[in-house]
């Protein structure tokens, strides 16, 4: 059993959803291991990871509209708002998503389904450089 790990750093340029399913697959090919678990690990808490369609471009767009209306920026609810009216709504959304996937590496592929992709959801309208952790364990 081997264990390797890895950091990705990802500039965000505002609110959206990132694909970095290349950079996690790259990575874990050039590993060389046949079989294992790979788990990555976003280190904030207003940027969460998702695995969604990657194919077309429009999911994106319509997750982002219902994760709009879910959790508006500037509801008065919420009275933490110190970095502005998408603040607290960042943090919701974190939750609501998650922070950690954890995926089989099969025949030394990550085992995505055909039309699955890796992405780094930013929930803040500014950039950011965001860091998510790779841990791959296996044989």
């Amino acid at each position: 059993m081997q264990q390797m790990t890895h950091q990705i750093a990802v500039k965000t340029q505002g609110r959206k959803l990132y694909d970095i399913t290349t950079e996690v697959t790259t990575w874990a090919k050039n590993c060389g291991l046949h079989t294992g678990l790979i788990t990555l690990y976003i280190q904030h808490t207003s940027a969460s990871l998702l695995i969604n369609e990657n194919y077309d471009h429009d999911v994106l767009v319509d997750m982002e509209a219902f994760f709009s209306r879910l959790v508006p920026d500037g509801d008065p609810l919420f009275i933490h708002t110190i970095e502005g009216p998408d603040d607290m709504p960042a943090h919701v959304r974190s939750a609501l998503t998650q922070t950690h996937l954890s995926i089989p590496l099969i025949d030394g592929k990550v085992a995505l389904g055909q039309w699955q992709g890796i992405f780094l959801y930013e929930h803040r309208h500014v950039q950011s450089q965001r860091k998510i952790l790779l841990h791959l364990i296996g044989s």
